[in-house]
């Protein structure tokens, strides 16, 4: 870190000289005009760029066995434009790679392809916040836990099936926000306009796979309602786990109201359960141990992941901080 004294003119301006080296790398000269803002904690912030628009990113990839991996890392880096190439032809498999690559993130699109090459550009423009983006995640992730647990109760196993296909959305969206977490880290001036400061996007990108695994979670329970097929569950059992996902999800809607609230208060109720879920769930195994033996494991696995899921909720609850200013 360099020091510099803040100097005073007659008149009472306040200044201080730029690094040389800085302004030099930079392309500063005499008359250029820098844009300055003050950060939502304090930091006077210099743009160099302030009239301009964002650069354009692109890359180009060769076909290779980290495809995929190579095309995600690029979109959530911030790149406007992936161009895949290669030395031939473009085999079938990694068309198809490419292709269903694109469908798991949001607004990537092929928008020319040929023999050797296809190119990806994405089409999101102006970017949603990431409180905007985590809450769309959430409400997927959300109602497929309530859909995964009336699939189950009423023994419905197309809602069961459409719970599984959702898991896709949340992981896009999961996607979506990581990618906008970047972008604001690399562009400050965003954060100012969300009200969110770099060091919030920690929270926001944990905050964001804990969501997510909510939705796996789900899928599981959708999952396991047709492993049971047509097999008889007592009206006991159901009641029990209705009442146990009941509890769970009143936890779930609250750590994701105190995480937008830096509510403490409610973040402290969500952690003050835990001994009751664990009670509930104490039951459930207790209970189950007299159902037909083939059904056991798939009740008890399902009751497992509905308790996975309170814990996401308290890790959701333990990001809280009350805010400094």
């Amino acid at each position: 870190m360099e020091l510099r004294k803040v100097q005073r003119t007659v008149s009472g301006t306040f200044f201080v000289s730029l690094p040389k080296e800085w302004a030099e790398r930079v392309g500063l000269s005499k008359g250029t005009a820098l844009a300055m803002s003050e950060s939502i904690d304090g930091q006077l912030c210099l743009f160099t760029q302030h009239d301009e628009e964002r650069t354009h990113l692109g890359v180009v990839l060769k076909p290779s066995p980290y495809l995929s991996r190579e095309i995600v890392g690029k979109y959530l880096l911030g790149y406007d434009e992936i161009r895949v190439e290669a030395k031939g032809r473009i085999s079938s498999e990694e068309r198809a790679l490419i292709k269903e690559t694109s469908n798991r993130v949001i607004g990537l699109e092929i928008v020319e392809e040929d023999f050797a090459s296809i190119v990806l550009q994405s089409l999101l423009g102006s970017a949603s916040s990431p409180e905007t983006i985590l809450r769309r995640e959430y409400n997927i992730a959300s109602s497929m836990h309530r859909d995964a647990i009336n699939a189950f109760l009423d023994g419905d196993f197309h809602l069961a099936r459409n719970v599984i296909a959702r898991d896709v959305e949340t992981n896009r969206f999961y996607f979506l926000l990581v990618r906008t977490l970047r972008t604001l880290i690399q562009n400050p001036s965003l954060g100012e306009k969300w009200k969110i400061r770099s060091i919030d996007c920690l929270d926001y990108r944990l905050c964001a796979s804990f969501v997510e695994a909510i939705g796996d979670r789900a899928g599981e329970l959708a999952c396991k309602t047709l492993a049971l097929k047509d097999a008889e569950i007592s009206r006991e059992v159901s009641q029990l786990i209705g009442m146990f996902h009941s509890k769970v999800f009143e936890s779930q809607e609250k750590a994701l109201k105190a995480f937008f609230n830096r509510s403490v208060i409610l973040a402290e109720e969500v952690k003050d359960v835990k001994v009751k879920i664990e009670a509930m769930l104490h039951e459930i195994e207790s209970v189950v141990k007299k159902q037909p033996t083939e059904i056991v494991p798939i009740i008890l696995a399902m009751a497992s992941s509905i308790y996975r899921i309170f814990g996401h909720c308290v890790d959701i609850a333990d990001l809280v901080m009350p805010r400094e200013f």
